[in-house]
């Protein structure tokens, strides 16, 4: 994959994340059950993809793998036993991510719970990222960052409280923990990854076993909505699209695409909902709200334009080393 098609990836999976709020307000169902419909269904679509490609491999490279086995058995064994306990524990972190998000949209409403959620969670990422990985964000991405935060604060609030409950402050730590939850499961996929792990097989893993643990929560809330012929064509869209295939390219973007920025690309998802909320559910932006997004929108551009190479004209000129004085030939030295 080209490097500069990573930002593109991420970016092409948060517009997909976008619609899922447009396609969801169509939908006759609880915003719990719908959730964890789109999970269910789009986890047990990366999942099955994940276990095609295992097997395709397998066939392509049986005697490779028992080669491999037989050279290193205790290292591989101790670092796929490492990798598999950290994928279990992102599959965890994205069920709870969800439960955390709508607990705190319960508690505080729909605006502030998703700035902070959302918001929160480029932050969050990229101080896991340099902790764990050392990888240190730039300047550029925290400005960036800090724009397209703020964008988006100004976007979904449209510069005041919207006549929600308020800020609850349980419900602001929720959101919080959202965020840090966001941010866990990103960076342990991005760093599966970046290990050599297919992106497919990682994204399968995570889902796979999120879809899991939320398949309670979707027999628990009443998918009674599912039985109707456009219940289960809303939740087939966002399984499938939504979730199986943004989070395939969101994958593939990781490949190439350091994870601090991946993380403030995705604030996109807002701006696309908001735009979709425009035109297909006729809803009105405010002139606050339409500055947000323009703010939101050059934060984007900023984190998306490559970093310029240091070119060796740009490295400070080194003193010309002064000519060392010939020696006299020695009988027993030759030409070189």
């Amino acid at each position: 994959m080209h490097t500069r098609s990573g930002p593109f990836a991420v970016v092409a999976a948060a517009v997909l994340w976008g619609t899922a709020g447009t396609v969801g307000a169509l939908a006759a169902a609880d915003s719990v059950s719908l959730a964890a419909a789109r999970l269910v269904l789009g986890g047990a679509v990366l999942a099955a993809l994940a276990v095609s490609a295992h097997r395709r491999s397998l066939r392509q490279r049986p005697l490779d793998r028992s080669r491999e086995r037989v050279r290193t058995p205790g290292r591989d064994l101790a670092r796929w036993a490492r990798a598999h306990w950290t994928l279990a524990l992102g599959a965890a972190a994205v069920a709870a991510y969800q439960l955390c998000f709508f607990a705190a949209v319960h508690r505080t409403g729909v605006a502030i719970g998703t700035v902070v959620a959302i918001g929160s969670g480029p932050v969050f990422t990229g101080i896991l990222s340099w902790l764990v990985g050392r990888e240190r964000p730039s300047g550029r991405w925290a400005l960036a960052t800090a724009a397209a935060v703020a964008g988006c604060a100004v976007l979904v609030t449209g510069g005041g409280a919207g006549g929600e409950t308020g800020a609850d402050a349980a419900g602001i730590g929720l959101a919080l923990l959202g965020g840090l939850l966001y941010a866990f499961y990103v960076v342990v996929a991005a760093r599966a990854i970046g290990g050599g792990t297919d992106s497919g097989t990682v994204m399968g893993v995570l889902f796979g076993g999120a879809a899991v643990l939320m398949l309670p929560v979707l027999v628990l809330s009443g998918p009674v909505w599912l039985a109707r012929p456009g219940g289960l064509l809303t939740a087939l869209y966002l399984g499938c699209a939504t979730t199986a295939l943004a989070y395939l390219l969101y994958g593939r973007g990781l490949r190439t695409t350091p994870v601090a920025t991946a993380a403030t690309l995705a604030l996109a998802e807002p701006a696309v909902a908001a735009l979709l909320g425009v035109v297909a559910l006729r809803e009105h932006l405010s002139a606050v709200s339409w500055a947000g997004l323009a703010l939101l929108a050059a934060g984007l551009a900023v984190v998306a334009l490559p970093a310029r190479a240091r070119t060796p004209d740009a490295r400070a000129p080194e003193k010309p080393e002064k000519p060392e004085k010939p020696e006299k030939p020695k009988a027993a030295a030759g030409r070189h």
